[in-house]
């Protein structure tokens, strides 16, 4: 039983004929940047052809031709390649440089980054150098509890283009262990809503009407919990449920404005101009 599809990807065939199109049109030696793919069958066939690999473009003669390998590399790379007046012929797939493009685009945009994928890996190597300062590797779901991120809210992650897809489902599903718990009465349609919404988006939610309610199963694994409540909730309940998840060492609050709330009603007359008259009654301290 022969599975498919197997073999070459995309991006292997045509880094493998840019070496082997470069050693035909320009003759040997071309020089290559780490292994074209990490294949010993195929490196052996190209060195006997005349490619020469190298680790560093730092072994490659000044001037010479350089092929970068499928797995691609970083700016710092690409800079040295110029200062050595190297010339250079990209085979990075085009799948790792969207990876590149959307890097740097991200942050760009002031978002932390995750990559997931092998560290020691070439490619990881070369999307990590796109954006050194703000970009974290993680290998597997263990590694995701040691993050640390200065706005959870402005997180994105990508991933290496050749993990496979369950090793990469584990390690996402392992980021996006969020909690929502909403403040709120069972008979509140509005706090209902809020859970069924929160649900429909993959995030655990709860509804409770007081600390009293959370569950300890709820909080296990969980890395960030949001909390909100229903248009009904007094804010003192929210208070005390922060002070209990505080307890539970959830300390680093963070008030997120989703919306700006700005609207404000004005009172019956009745009732102006019964406070016009006579002051407000107050309730007597116990």
């Amino acid at each position: 039983m022969l599975l498919k599809p197997r073999g070459f990807c995309a991006g292997v065939v045509r880094a493998i004929d840019i070496v082997r199109i470069a050693l035909e049109a320009f003759g040997p030696p071309i020089y290559v940047r780490k292994e074209i793919v990490h294949n010993r069958f195929v490196v052996e066939e190209l060195q006997g052809k005349g490619a020469i690999f190298v680790d560093s473009v730092d072994e490659v003669p000044a001037g010479e031709r350089v092929i970068y390998s499928a797995h691609g590399v970083s700016p710092e790379v690409r800079q040295s390649s110029k200062d050595r007046k190297l010339r250079v012929i990209d085979a990075t797939c085009p799948l790792v440089t969207k990876v590149h493009v959307e890097a740097v685009k991200f942050a760009k945009e002031g978002y932390s980054l995750i990559l997931i994928g092998h560290r020691d890996h070439d490619e990881v190597i070369g999307t990590l150098g796109e954006a050194p300062t703000v970009t974290q590797v993680v290998g597997s779901p263990a590694q995701v509890d040691a993050l640390s991120v200065p706005d959870p809210n402005r997180v994105a992650y990508l991933t290496q283009t050749t993990l496979s897809l369950d090793e990469a489902k584990d390690i996402i599903e392992a980021l996006r262990r969020k909690l929502l718990l909403v403040v709120g009465s069972e008979n509140s349609s509005n706090s209902n809503r809020l859970v069924e919404v929160a649900r429909n988006l993959g995030t655990g939610s709860h509804l409770i009407d007081s600390c009293e309610d959370i569950q300890p199963v709820w909080l296990e694994g969980v890395k960030t919990i949001a909390l909100t409540a229903g248009a009904s909730a007094p804010e003192c309940l929210v208070e005390e449920v922060v002070a209990f998840l505080r307890t539970k060492g959830f300390n680093n609050l963070q008030e997120v404005e989703v919306m700006p709330e700005n609207v404000r009603f004005g009172l019956p007359p009745e009732i102006v101009e019964a406070i016009g008259a006579a002051p407000p009654a107050t309730v007597p301290a116990n």
